[in-house]
């Protein structure tokens, strides 16, 4: 059987047992997203601000035409 027959069945099926299976392993996936979140946040906050100065403090260099003319 391949392995997206058998989630489909697994899904699919309606038997008690079955049901709570889903439910615990819907709610583990979503507190591992939440997990994975709330660590991440605080590099990706500090990353974000390291590049908002680094963009901010940019000089912008005005290189013409680059030889083309108009």
């Amino acid at each position: 059987m391949k392995l997206f027959e058998r989630i489909k069945n697994f899904r699919d099926d309606e038997s008690g047992a079955v049901t709570v299976d889903w439910v615990v392993l819907t709610a583990a996936i979503v507190g591992l997203g939440v997990a994975v979140l709330s660590t991440v946040q605080g590099g990706v906050t500090s990353m974000a601000g390291k590049i908002q100065a680094s963009l901010t403090g940019a000089e912008i260099v005005d290189l013409g035409t680059l030889g083309f003319e108009e």
